[in-house]
């Protein structure tokens, strides 16, 4: 019975700095492959495989003989049939591998990523459909992001016009995207408390200026009544603000390394008219807003 006792732990191996590093290196690997796997049909295949591994280690401790020549047969060809199988999403996670470091998503991401919102922007803008769409940056928005509904989708323009299709569901509340996906639809967010906007914003104004206030995100508005796109960020919001000037900003404030943009409020080059701030100590003027 002694040999089934465990080991002692001065038999274990000293945890050195580079064994550390090697574990470190191995769980990063292991999280980015359940990442990959996960949701998809390859789950339910591992999970049959280590039935099939489970099954092989009855038979080699029961000395089933014939079961085990099976299974001992059809072993070596099982990573090839793994790889025909699962082509398309090896290629896909290689793909995002690829265009997606550990550490934050890519430039061209970032780029993609504005290109889709203006798209669909500019498309709710022509048919005056109401939007408020929230970027996160680097304060997290999980607190709001659980009030509304989960989607955890690719950012596509297609996506963001179902969402806010008159009618729909989701239509109300904000959309908040983190990193590269729609993280949730129908959220609420806070609004703005200034007493000087409260009667000349509409609500998704209001929405949008407050979450701005709390956190150092992006924050889009198109408006229900004029079609008129709006941006807020860092507590202040610029009203209809061209669609070359969307774009702008959201590559610029999306780079996250940009530190200028965190530690300082934005200046934006559009009329004082068109600019609304919450540390205004006059009353702000504006145009084209919808109401609540």
């Amino acid at each position: 019975m002694a040999r089934f006792l465990p080991l002692p732990l001065t038999d274990l191996p000293p945890l050195t700095f580079t064994a550390a590093i090697d574990i470190v290196i191995v769980a990063v690997l292991i999280y980015q492959f359940l990442l990959i796997i996960r949701g998809r049909r390859a789950v339910h295949v591992l999970l049959g495989l280590g039935v099939l591994a489970l099954i092989y280690a009855l038979a080699l401790w029961a000395k089933l003989d014939l079961l085990h020549t099976i299974l001992a047969t059809l072993a070596p060809y099982t990573a090839i049939a793994l790889i025909v199988m699962f082509q398309s999403e090896l290629r896909r996670a290689l793909a995002r591998l690829g265009r997606r470091p550990f550490l934050g998503i890519s430039q061209i991401e970032r780029r993609e990523l504005s290109q889709e919102v203006v798209l669909a922007v500019s498309r709710m803008s022509q048919n005056k459909v109401g939007a408020l769409i929230v970027l996160e940056r680097k304060i997290g928005l999980r607190t709001f992001v659980e009030s509304g509904v989960s989607v955890d989708a690719s950012v596509s323009r297609d996506l963001l016009c179902a969402i806010f299709h008159p009618g729909g569901a989701l239509h109300d509340g904000a959309v908040i995207i983190q990193g590269d996906r729609v993280a949730a639809a129908a959220c609420f967010l806070p609004l703005t408390t200034n007493p000087l906007l409260v009667s000349e914003l509409g609500t998704r104004h209001r929405a949008a200026l407050g979450i701005s206030e709390e956190a150092d995100c992006i924050a889009v508005v198109v408006s229900e009544e004029t079609g008129k796109v709006s941006v807020a960020a860092f507590g202040k919001i610029e009203i209809d603000v061209p669609l070359e000037r969307v774009e702008q900003l959201l590559s610029e404030r999306l780079d996250h390394r940009d530190k200028r943009s965190v530690a300082a409020p934005p200046r934006y080059p559009a009329p004082v008219q068109h600019v609304a701030s919450v540390h205004h100590s006059g009353p702000a003027q504006h145009s084209g807003l919808d109401q609540p």
